[in-house]
Order: C-alpha cells, then sequence, then structure tokens
C-alpha cells in the first residue's frame, strides 16, 4: 500500500508543477511543484532520487527520473 501511496504522490507532484530555467544553471529547465504532501512521503521520493527536497523551501524539484516514472504513472493511472 505504501508503494501506492508514493507512486500517486509522484503522480501529483508531476500533474501540478511546472517547469521553469534553473537559478543555479543558467540555460537549463527544472520542474518544479508546491510541497503539500505529507512529510514522510517525500522523505521517501527524496531517498528514491526521484524528487530533491530543501527543507527550508516551500517547493520541490522533481529529478529527471522522478519526471519519467511519473509519466509512466500517468498512463497507468490515467
Amino acid at each position: 500500500m505504501n508503494e501506492k501511496i508514493s507512486d500517486l504522490h509522484l503522480l501529483l507532484i508531476y500533474l501540478t508543477g511546472w517547469e521553469e530555467d534553473s537559478r543555479k544553471e543558467p540555460g537549463k529547465k527544472i520542474f518544479r511543484a508546491w510541497k503539500g504532501y505529507k512529510f514522510e512521503t517525500l522523505d521517501e521520493l527524496q531517498e528514491k532520487k526521484l524528487i530533491h527536497n530543501y527543507h527550508n523551501a516551500k517547493s520541490l524539484i522533481l529529478t529527471d527520473d522522478g519526471k519519467r516514472k511519473a509519466e509512466e504513472l500517468k498512463s497507468k493511472y490515467l
């Protein structure tokens, strides 16, 4: 059940996120989302290297692997 919850959190992050220019690497795009989700699940997604969760920020960054997995989940669930 935890795996499904984690997957659905990742999918929601993807569906509600947006792409923007990176502040650290000009010319590179990043995928950002607000982090209004269960902290334990966000920590789990970060451990799997699917997101970068900065604890002092209101948003998170979806990694390339996270974006790929979220696109697979979108095909599966939607």
